[in-house]
């Protein structure tokens, strides 16, 4: 990521550490304690009230509802795939449509998936995508406008590169990674990460060797969520991921004040100026980890304070960006001001 090169023989930081490694030496980018405490009340009675919870991720439509084996191959391709998704503009989008409706961002993959299996295309197996063509996958992500799916070829060698470990390593199912790992999420973030390199979302800054694992992260925790924390989805160390530093969730913490940026750094947004592996990338995507880490904390602090026994068992960083995630979609508009690291990569 950094021009920086990756230290020999060291291990990278996990990402809790990373971003608060990053949180402490930071320059352009700062964590707002009292914003951290706002935010906080705010997740916090969404949850006493049962506004949000954990099962919001199955009543998105496009996402798969189905417990079973098959489901777990789906969200593997899903998140295989599950990067860059923001538009140059409002008038150059990718579209997908299915079913009479458009869909943009990364309901457009959700919806191209469910459209290809519908057509009788076998996307989730790895037999079929580790050997997919330009054709085939062109064809997969059709767009209903003029403008493609980003970073086509870079989908392509992702899917190729995971079905053939797949079906190399791991019996041509990612179940069986899922199975290897004793219902440990740390196992099979190890695993993901050090057999699936598209996966290894890592980085240098000031000297240290950072991880962030962004879609390795998120494909624990949307099987997770997806079988409800059993049978494929049970992890007893569940609480050990961290949130999922993409573009996204840094620009509603920004809104939300949590997050402050430097002139510096908001001048570079504006004009595009941020690549991958600038330390200015890396100071959002690590204050973000640490900051809804702060926020978990806080909202942790008032669940004992009140004795809720109404709150879901389980509130950890996922269910904090999975919250924000969804804020962000339900108010996009009263955050159009707000810009976003508008960069091109595989990692997010």
């Amino acid at each position: 990521m950094d021009s920086e090169a990756l230290p020999d023989r060291e291990e990278s930081l996990l990402p809790c550490e990373s971003g608060k490694f990053i949180s402490e030496n930071s320059k352009d980018v700062t964590i707002d304690g009292e914003a951290v405490t706002a935010l906080a009340e705010k997740l916090f009675h969404s949850l006493k009230n049962q506004d949000y919870s954990i099962k919001q991720w199955k009543q998105h439509e496009l996402h798969p509802q189905r417990m079973v084996r098959e489901t777990v191959d789906w969200i593997f391709v899903m998140d295989t795939l599950n990067f860059s998704f923001w538009s140059e503009s409002n008038e150059k989008r990718y579209l997908v449509e299915y079913k009479g409706q458009q869909h943009s961002g990364y309901w457009a993959l959700c919806a191209a998936l469910k459209r290809a299996f519908e057509e009788g295309i076998p996307i989730t197996d790895p037999a079929y995508y580790a050997r997919i063509t330009d054709e085939q996958i062109e064809h997969v992500f059709r767009s209903a406008t003029s403008t493609p799916i980003p970073l086509l070829q870079q989908r392509r060698k992702n899917l190729q590169e995971a079905g053939q470990t797949l079906l190399k390593r791991f019996g041509g199912s990612f179940v069986n990674c899922i199975q290897s790992c004793n219902n440990s999420a740390q196992a099979l973030l190890e695993l993901i990460v050090s057999n699936f390199p598209s996966y290894k979302d890592v980085g240098v800054y000031k000297g240290r060797k950072v991880s962030f694992y962004k879609r390795a992260q998120i494909l624990i925790a949307d099987i997770w969520a997806c079988f409800e924390g059993k049978t494929f989805g049970e992890f007893h160390d569940i609480d050990s991921l961290t949130m999922f530093a993409d573009y996204r969730v840094p620009q509603v913490l920004n809104y939300f004040g949590v997050l402050k940026y430097s002139d510096h750094l908001m001048k570079s947004l504006l004009e595009d100026r941020v690549a991958h592996g600038d330390p200015l990338e890396v100071e959002i995507r690590g204050c973000s980890i640490w900051a809804v880490e702060l926020v978990l904390k806080e909202i942790r602090a008032r669940i004992g304070q009140n004795g809720m026994r109404n709150i879901p068992l389980t509130v950890n960083s996922i269910v904090v960006d999975f919250y924000l995630w969804d804020y962000s979609k339900d108010h996009w508009k009263d955050m159009q001001h707000i810009p976003i690291h508008r960069l091109r990569c595989t990692y997010y």
